[in-house]
């Protein structure tokens, strides 16, 4: 198994016969508007252009998974994505209550189970609620589920979706040990209420409770999300742990072996 990061929370993940694109963002930087308003300078997003390696990883593309994408969340699926997928009629897996609104889109919609195992290419999929927010901003937003799958003879893989780190997410970690996690470490907050996604501290939880390895992302792509990677680089230093925690720059390539 390979992970590439691509921008945000797209990422790219290699088996050896099949490859899934997760929550495709393919906008060209600054196509779309801010996120934050109340602030001396707008910034539009992306704030970060893809990388030039984005069309050779998308003509490999297989499958495609979509952890959320009502309300708005153009960050894990935006017009370009969906036409690209379109197009190219890939199969799109989402949960069971995303399904007709994927279907809309014209997509090639395969629809996942919360309540049950699914079978997932040549293995499993299970699917971990996320709490994208709480309080008043929580309930604006949309709550999607993350992603626990196991293929044969490859390392298992929890890929969080955008959540905090609540005891869902907690329990998933602890019991089942995926020895790959990718999550978001940008600390998201619009301009009123809490954070809407892990940011450093919960980087380092994770980093506690896991035997596995780390993968941060949803970082240094939208105006929202204040974490840089040399900030949460610095504080996995600072807790020993850069050998389990890697933070990928856009377009690169981790062997998850």
């Amino acid at each position: 198994m390979k992970i590439t990061q691509i921008r945000n929370a797209t990422i790219v993940i290699h088996y050896e016969n099949e490859v899934i694109l997760v929550d495709p963002m393919l906008a060209p930087k600054g196509a779309i508007p801010p996120l934050k308003y109340l602030t001396t300078t707008r910034t539009r997003n992306p704030t970060a252009p893809l990388p030039d390696n984005t069309d050779k990883l998308l003509d490999s593309v297989t499958a495609c998974l979509i952890t959320h994408c009502q309300k708005g969340h153009f960050d894990h699926l935006d017009r370009a994505a969906a036409k690209w997928l379109r197009q190219h009629q890939i199969p799109v897996y989402c949960s069971d209550k995303d399904a007709r609104f994927l279907a809309r889109k014209g997509l090639n919609v395969q629809s996942l189970s919360t309540e049950q195992t699914n079978s997932f290419l040549h293995g499993t999929i299970n699917l971990i609620p996320c709490v994208h927010g709480e309080g008043f901003i929580g309930r604006l937003m949309e709550h999607g589920h993350g992603f626990l799958i196991k293929q044969a003879n490859e390392p298992s893989l929890y890929i969080t979706g955008d959540t905090l780190l609540t005891d869902d997410v907690r329990h998933c970690i602890t019991s089942e040990q995926p020895e790959w996690i990718v999550l978001p470490a940008g600390g998201a907050q619009f301009d009123v209420g809490g954070h809407i996604i892990m940011g450093i501290e919960e980087v380092l939880e994770v980093g506690t409770l896991s035997k596995g390895n780390i993968v941060a992302n949803h970082l240094e792509a939208l105006d929202h999300c204040p974490v840089t990677r040399n900030q949460l680089m610095d504080s996995v230093k600072e807790q020993l742990l850069t050998d389990k925690v890697h933070i990928p720059l856009d377009g690169a390539t981790i062997l998850a072996s």
